[in-house]
């Protein structure tokens, strides 16, 4: 069983527990007597939509550019702030719905703790004994159903006794009763901003139910049923009339048949994959907190591995199923309501790798919510590129939010003015349809696609021969010109051409296969061939900026500059050796200067060796992750929790074992030591393929290739190479000598 498990309650948000159906989620703290449950829902961003365009961008950009390409960039930065920055400065924050409170009554010292989470079924447990008496409370956010259940049992009549209440700091409008056996919280979240509500009701068996004012009391019950469910005028009309339709519902059921219908519903999801590394039941023994605990001290269990892995997939499935909003870089999970970075899309790399994990590792519906998210963004970020820039096409800056805006957050020079957010996204409607080979997702979104190349045909200039966006900087970093003089903003990063080369091919790949021919097809590929190439500097590193300048933090957390290692194919150890190695040198020379210090950061270097089929390093930077940067419920630390680095590392964890590209498969690329004997069952592979391996002493014993779709391809083992084609439909075993 791949589970988390304690022998204490959680003393902290960062030691509780995690539940989620992808629109809800919950943080169970699992104390016998003062219970806290933490919760969720996707669409509570406080306040409206906001026109924050700044007025004067278009007036000021040629006077921008002109002072980057003379090289005064701090004149340049300093009109850039007053220029480009939006008006306000600021979207608004993604924040925390409240928490249900439970004192439980007539419970003495407590023995035989445990509580858990059960990644194979998502469903938490806590059982403790309490004056002879053996408790047991189970919960799960139900996607068939969409309520929180909660089931709370004794083996002993009459002895579970509590009072519930709904809590909200002081921002909500108030709490009235849902008939003599529910409460129900409500409120709006500002000017322009939806309204909420959230309700909890019992149904005990034996016992009494009562509200009395804002206190949900069950006396002596036998059992209790206990269901949960919030919302706001996001989705719903009658927020408060349509949760307790929802409450109501659900308890017409058994608990078995709510139980059931959740479990089959995620298992359809989570046992797509299945990774073995043998016989763990030594570590599983070990409470999760001891193991992160000696992995602080140095030793990482093998079997944190899979554990990692698993609790990877299971956070994408709870947080980001379709219908609902994406996972932002908390997931779903946030207890502020002012939380770090407001909890948004972050995207010049966070959301990104949120779903990283989702094709390969056969989640292909969970990506779904950011496609819909880059939709929603179209509107608004047509109205940025011509307002602010005089542009065609669409575009965004380093974040947007529910409302899909577009503008520039915050005046932070090495991070604000970057414009490639919607270049990036898009890239991910092309990898969806490598792995699926859907034509009709690559029908609706390929104009998505060309909109965000059309912006850019506009906003590169010419410079010393080639089209460079200007101004452009490497997120969030920041260089030293000779004079000493730092800055971050220039003309044409690295990152942006590799970001630039992957979404002109992309859309040049699309129309071929829609059989698209007009002028802007050939606009983007002249516009291709003019962009500058990745360079090695002088050190053999990737140059990060397009001249070899100093960084003032070598060791810092973000490496743009290799964004055409992973997560693109542009630097590959088959196809761009010299590239390869210098990518090597890169990581080598961010590593010595103290780079990684980001939970976040690791797990995107975790996919960088992998990407240059180095096992050990790899796995020495998942040592790394969960020595210093996990927290005690596996929560990824940046610090503070960001999921990001959750869904990098597991998504490494795959590629260690199996790369694809649309013209080949690798099989074991960066197959550490510590992984002695194991098997992983059902991976994608790009192409249209799912992909069964096992291995023992480092060779491979095993490799199966399923087609979903027709697919002809090179399979790669070390050195060797065999030609597979198979017709949907069809498997195949393929071995090496």
């Amino acid at each position: 069983m791949s589970r988390l498990w304690y022998k204490q309650p959680a003393a902290v948000w960062e030691e509780a527990l995690p539940l989620g159906n992808g629109r809800m989620g919950a943080m169970i703290f699992g104390d016998p007597v003062n219970e806290q449950i933490q919760v969720n829902e996707d669409s509570m961003w406080y306040g409206g939509p906001v026109d924050r365009i700044n007025p004067d961008t278009k007036e000021y950009l040629p006077k921008i550019r002109e002072l980057i390409l003379k090289g005064e960039i701090r004149k340049a930065e300093r009109l850039m702030k007053m220029a480009m920055s939006g008006c306000p400065d600021s979207a608004h924050p993604y924040q925390t719905l409240g928490n249900i409170h439970f004192l439980f009554e007539n419970i003495g010292e407590v023995s035989s703790y445990e509580r858990s989470l059960d990644l194979e079924r998502a469903v938490y447990k806590s059982s403790f004994t309490a004056d002879g008496i053996s408790y047991s409370r189970e919960l799960f956010i139900s996607a068939p159903d969409d309520v929180m259940v909660m089931r709370l049992t004794a083996d002993q009549k009459n002895a579970i006794t509590f009072q519930a209440l709904l809590r909200r700091e002081k921002f909500f409008d108030g709490i009235k009763k849902c008939g003599n056996n529910g409460i129900c919280l409500y409120g709006n979240l500002g000017k322009g901003g939806f309204d909420f509500a959230m309700q909890l009701s019992a149904f005990p068996v034996g016992g009494r139910v009562c509200v009395i004012g804002e206190h949900l009391l069950v006396e002596e019950a036998d059992e209790v049923l206990l269901v949960f469910c919030s919302g706001t005028t996001y989705r719903m009309k009658n927020v408060e009339a349509e949760i307790d339709v929802k409450v109501k519902e659900a308890a017409e059921k058994s608990y078995e048949e709510l139980l059931t219908a959740h479990v089959e519903d995620y298992k359809k999801l989570f046992d797509r994959v299945e990774f073995s590394l043998g016989d763990l039941s030594a570590y599983d023994a070990l409470p999760t907190d001891e193991r992160i605990g000696r992995a602080v001290g140095g030793s990482v269990d093998v079997g944190l591995s899979k554990m990692y892995f698993d609790f990877g997939r299971y956070l994408l499935i709870s947080c980001s199923r379709e219908g609902t909003l994406p996972a932002t870089l908390q997931g779903i999970w946030n207890k502020d309501m002012l939380p770090p970075w407001d909890s948004k899309y972050t995207i010049n790399i966070n959301t990104q790798m949120n779903y990283w994990p989702a094709e390969n590792c056969n989640l292909t519906e969970c990506h779904m919510p950011l496609f819909e998210q880059i939709k929603n963004m179209v509107k608004k970020g047509r109205e940025t590129a011509e307002r602010m820039y005089g542009c065609r096409g669409f575009m965004c800056h380093h974040n947007t939010d529910i409302w899909g805006d577009t503008v520039t957050q915050d005046h932070w020079i090495p991070g604000s003015y970057w414009v490639m957010g919607a270049a990036w996204l898009c890239t991910h409607q092309w990898t969806h349809f490598e792995y699926t080979k859907d034509m009709e997702f690559l029908k609706e979104h390929f104009p998505i696609m060309r909109e965000a190349a059309l912006f850019f045909l506009d906003y590169m200039i010419e410079d010393d021969g080639y089209l460079k966006t200007c101004p452009s900087v490497s997120p969030e970093n920041t260089f030293i010109l000779p004079s000493g003089e730092r800055g971050s903003n220039t003309a044409g990063v690295t990152m942006d051409n590799q970001i630039l080369r992957d979404l002109f091919t992309q859309c040049i790949k699309a129309a071929e296969l829609l059989d698209v021919e007009d002028e802007l097809n050939e606009q983007i590929k002249a516009a291709r061939e003019r962009l500058v190439p990745t360079q090695i500097g002088e050190k053999g590193n990737i140059l990060e900026w397009p001249v070899d300048y100093e960084e003032a933090e070598p060791g810092h957390r973000h490496i743009s500059h290799l964004y055409g290692l992973h997560p693109s194919e542009q630097i590959t150890m088959d196809g761009t050796p010299e590239l390869a190695k210098a990518a090597r040198v890169t990581l080598e020379r961010r590593l010595s200067h103290g780079g990684g210090h980001t939970g976040w950061s690791r797990a995107w270097i975790m996919n960088h060796y992998a990407k240059l089929w180095d096992g050990e390093a790899a796995y020495y930077n998942f040592e790394q992750l969960m020595a210093k940067s996990t927290l005690p419920n596996l929560f990824d630390n940046h610090p503070p929790f960001q999921i990001d680095g959750n869904f990098g590392a597991a998504a490494a964890i795959a590629e260690m074992l199996v790369q694809s590209t649309s013209e080949r498969i690798v099989l074991l690329p960066a197959l550490p030591d510590a992984w002695k004997e194991g098997s992983m069952r059902g991976l994608c592979v790009k192409g249209g393929a799912e992909l069964d391996i096992a291995w023992k002493d480092g060779k491979l014993m095993r490799a199966l290739l399923r087609a979903k779709q027709d697919i002809c391809t090179r399979v790669r083992l070390g050195e060797q190479v065999k030609e597979v084609a198979l017709k949907a439909g069809q498997e195949q075993e393929i071995s090496f000598s």
